[in-house]
């Protein structure tokens, strides 16, 4: 008689980044601090980077709502983000995380926690916060990103927020690339562009 086949559990995403006291954060950089996360990654944990993605939260208003941000008066009231980016370990065939450095909820947080306490439905929203997701793989954030940080200074050149103190990230070629990472116009830039139904079904199973 054959032997039983044995069901092999998903892989377990343990201990992938530091505590959050432990990340490289700037506030209102969250672009960079994620890429910071995914740099982590490349150089701890090379083989769990096939499946960590670098995901951009907007829309063409440039107006998504979030709650359970770090900055909100309540974890009950929305932050109107005109983008944000998030870290995500695992897809729905595996244990999804998400690490928000931005967040009030756990770092990292189960996926379906964080979507239904800091995202939310579209279908809950107004049509003109509706938000669209940029999925990009952790790799491809890597070796394509770049910022001169130019979106964040004022019409003066002084700054909006003070920013990171290490050299802006820039690439062979490009120095500065954020807009086509912010746009969710699925012709342009890199990785895909979700809506909040198939972002759910990309990264929804959590153990």
């Amino acid at each position: 008689m054959a032997a039983p086949v044995q069901q092999m559990s998903p892989p377990l995403l343990v201990d992938l980044l530091p505590d959050r006291k432990h990340c490289v954060y700037t506030s209102c950089y969250c672009e960079e601090n994620v890429w910071k996360l995914c740099d982590y990654v490349r150089t701890s944990n090379p083989s769990h980077l096939r499946n960590c993605y670098a995901v951009f939260i907007s829309n063409d208003d440039r107006m998504i709502p979030l709650w359970f941000q770090k900055s909100a008066s309540s974890l009950d009231g929305a932050v109107c983000w005109d983008y944000h980016v998030i870290f995500i370990a695992g897809t729905n065939e595996m244990t999804s995380r998400v690490y928000d450095l931005d967040t009030a909820l756990p770092f990292p947080c189960k996926f379906l926690e964080y979507y239904t306490k800091a995202v939310r439905p579209n279908k809950f929203l107004q049509k003109q916060f509706h938000r669209s997701f940029r999925v990009v793989p952790a790799e491809v954030f890597l070796e394509h990103f770049a910022s001169d940080r130019s979106h964040m200074l004022n019409e003066d050149k002084t700054w909006k927020s003070d920013p990171p103190p290490y050299p802006c990230i820039q690439t062979l070629e490009s120095m500065n690339n954020i807009q086509d990472f912010i746009s969710m116009e699925s012709s342009q830039g890199w990785g895909q562009v979700l809506d909040d139904e198939e972002f759910v079904v990309m990264f929804q199973k959590c153990l």
